[in-house]
């Protein structure tokens, strides 16, 4: 609930407001560092703890009054355990779930703009406050005629500035991330594409309605009903799902039979989208979801999706064929073209990097491997973060001049990791049911 927090009566809108904002955030993480290195001199053992604590809160201040792209990409960023020091992690989670909602008068506004009424000439009843607030918009909770509806509402500005945040955003990215520029470039694009998708609330409402009722026929799924007369390009009118949030749920100490079935239901929805649909819901962290009474799983948002090209679908699928790894000339094939070797490396590089992402999908094939999966196993999570770590540690990658990994690859890795991690928040032993063309290979 967001009603507690305080509330915003205004966002920076113009390119130069949102400009000065980040401007004046870089001078506070700049300070930060000069403070942490004075200390240093006196105590070279101090560790960079403090340091990345006030940066990541700096950061984020800034970010959750800004809303829209910098923080949805925080939030993302956030999803990724091996991306960011922990304290960044901790503190960018936040915009999952809760940040600083709008104000009443700015949600009037907005009515204003799309329906010229206010909310109380809509619905019999509208709450003043948010109940939900995260980084592109805001929920409210309505009813009018019996009926109980969610109304998610964009923050203003967000649509436009998309382009301008991303290129303000680049230098925490760049020193965040340890990326270079070139492999940076190669994903923002692919990054503002789907965020400029997510700020088009005409097209999530057609994308919800269509892959809600595609998926419709899978057991234990459950999606709330699109209402267009009440929806415009900034609002979003849909069926209120009442349940519980992954997290709250888990407090609940749920069975493990009622875990597994939660978990089968994340699978199938994931696994029908992926291989039949050819279109995903990417954007898979636990605010997204919903678990209901009758141990249902509820998807609340269809923001962010990405559709999958075929020639990309096949080469990436490939890879997790059990054994592929045996035969070097369809793997080199698949690797160049998926981007993760180019021509422009070196013998030794492209020895190190075919090396490396053999292990790599060796890893992450795993419950692909098996008939059913126990993403309770700790340790298999471990060895995920621990592979991460290495690599992106490892002096060859940060050598590396090229970017690595076909673009289309960054949500549908976002979509598996995301996934993944859901599934072992919910300490889920699942069936991990593959396509025939997988299952024959």
């Amino acid at each position: 609930m967001t009603g507690k927090m305080k509330e915003q009566d205004r966002i920076p809108v113009s390119k130069v407001q949102r400009a000065a904002k980040f401007i004046r955030t870089g001078a506070r993480v700049g300070g930060n560092y000069m403070k942490h290195y004075a200390k240093k001199v006196m105590d070279p053992s101090l560790s960079k703890e403090d340091l990345h604590r006030n940066n990541a809160t700096d950061i984020y201040n800034s970010l959750s009054e800004l809303k829209g792209s910098a923080l949805k990409v925080a939030q993302m960023m956030a999803m990724d355990k091996n991306m960011l020091p922990r304290a960044y992690q901790d503190k960018f989670v936040m915009a999952q779930y809760s940040a600083p909602p709008l104000s009443y008068p700015l949600v009037v506004k907005t009515f204003k703009k799309y329906f010229d009424a206010a909310p109380e000439s809509l619905f019999d009843t509208f709450t003043p406050s948010a109940v939900n607030a995260a980084s592109m918009g805001q929920v409210h909770r309505a009813t009018k005629d019996g009926r109980t509806f969610a109304v998610k509402i964009q923050y203003p500005g967000v649509a436009g500035s998309v382009s301008s945040d991303l290129k303000l955003v680049r230098p925490f990215a760049l020193r965040l991330l340890n990326m270079s520029e070139r492999e940076l470039d190669h994903y923002m694009e692919e990054v503002e594409d789907r965020l400029l998708e997510e700020t088009d609330y005409e097209l999530e409402v057609r994308r919800s309605k269509e892959i809600s009722e595609a998926c419709s026929h899978i057991p234990d799924l459950s999606f709330p009903k699109y209402y267009e007369h009440l929806s415009s390009p900034g609002i979003i009118t849909m069926d209120w799902m009442q349940g519980q949030h992954i997290r709250e749920w888990l407090g609940t100490s749920p069975t493990q039979e009622e875990r597994n079935r939660i978990g089968q239901a994340m699978w199938d929805f994931y696994h029908h989208q992926v291989h039949v649909l050819r279109q995903v819901h990417a954007d898979p962290h636990p605010g997204n979801f919903i678990i209901q009474e009758s141990t249902r799983l509820a998807v609340i948002d269809f923001g962010c999706v990405k559709v999958i090209p075929e020639d990309f679908y096949q080469g990436y699928f490939s890879l997790i064929k059990k054994d592929l790894l045996i035969r070097d000339d369809e793997l080199n094939r698949i690797f160049y073209d998926l981007e993760f070797v180019s021509e422009k490396d070196s013998d030794t590089e492209k020895t190190y990097f075919i090396n490396v992402f053999k292990e790599m999908i060796s890893l992450l094939g795993k419950p692909f491997h098996a008939d059913r999966f126990d993403f309770a196993d700790d340790g298999y999570f471990q060895q995920i973060f621990s592979l991460g770590e290495r690599i992106s540690n490892d002096s060859m990658f940060k050598k590396s001049k090229q970017a690595r990994g076909s673009r289309h690859g960054l949500y549908i890795n976002r979509t598996y990791f995301g996934l993944y991690t859901l599934l072992n928040q919910l300490q889920a032993h699942v069936s991990t049911t593959k396509p025939a063309w997988l299952r024959e290979a």
